[in-house]
């Protein structure tokens, strides 16, 4: 069990998402980062599709009020418990009373990310909704209280394993284990509505330009900036289905990419997925 002692914003509880449910109009939500967070329950001997915390604003403060074994994934948070230094991808073992700190990410090399993610022994337990625990925070549903996480909030482990899960080892990043160097974006495929769109700029042109991401980018979107993608003519579309990966060309022609609480549905042409 941990009491939230300060967090900074946005943090929330997240699984792996929430399958199943597009049809009724819910969104998948999930971890951004769901090898870290499968990781991180691996390190515990947890289901892989646990429920942990996951921080994408930092500083995040918290207390064990019980004895707890938990891992951290993730971001390289410069964590600490109580003064002790902690390595990133790595389960540990505190004791009731322990403050856990996690600080600003380091950004370079292998540890470079931008959420780090708690897991606690047996998961973190909150109610089951729709076959997920992941907070979808535009429904206000699933996590705690279908909200983020904020100062006096208390999470209960499903099962803290301070005497039965080991503890004391970790996990090399999955980026350091590729030791490759980045080439591009993957391919992605094209949606038939790009033709409706009557984008001017061509296709190639759009996959060769910088695009940046803006501060007005959270979980259900990444707004890009950049050259602007101006349609021949308006385009009025019926409303069809939304997944997570769909990139839309809104009407001021600056993409957006939907993330892991991507609307269900909408009206706005997509260049791809």
């Amino acid at each position: 069990m941990i009491e939230v002692l300060s967090s900074a914003a946005l943090s929330t509880i997240q699984d792996l998402g929430r399958t199943g449910s597009l049809r009724w109009g819910v969104g998948t939500a999930g971890a951004m980062d769901p090898l870290a967070l499968a990781a991180g329950n691996l390190l515990l001997g947890n289901e892989v599709n646990a429920a942990g915390v996951e921080v994408p604003v930092f500083p995040f403060v918290a207390r064990f009020v019980e004895d707890c074994a938990f891992a951290l994934t993730g971001a390289d948070c410069v964590a600490r418990l109580d003064d002790t230094p902690l390595l990133p991808w790595w389960s540990y073992r505190a004791r009731a009373g322990q403050v856990l700190t996690l600080n600003p990410p380091q950004q370079a090399g292998i540890w470079r990310a931008s959420r780090a993610y708690l897991c606690l022994g047996g998961g973190v337990d909150v109610p089951d909704v729709l076959g997920s625990r992941s907070t979808q925070l535009r429904g206000a549903f699933g996590g705690h209280d279908g909200r983020a996480l904020r100062q006096g909030d208390v999470l209960r482990a499903a099962a803290p394993g301070t005497d039965t899960c080991p503890t004391g080892f970790g996990l090399v990043p999955p980026r350091w284990l590729c030791r490759c160097r980045w080439t591009g974006w993957p391919p992605c495929g094209c949606c038939p509505q790009l033709n409706i769109c009557l984008i001017r700029k061509p296709r190639a042109a759009f996959w060769a330009g910088e695009w940046k991401i803006t501060p007005q980018s959270d979980r259900y979107g990444y707004r890009l900036a950049g050259e602007t993608l101006t349609p021949i003519q308006p385009t009025e579309m019926r409303s069809h289905g939304i997944v997570p990966g769909v990139i839309q060309v809104p009407s001021g022609g600056q993409p957006i990419i939907q993330m892991r609480d991507a609307q269900p549905s909408g009206a706005t042409p997509n260049l791809a997925r």
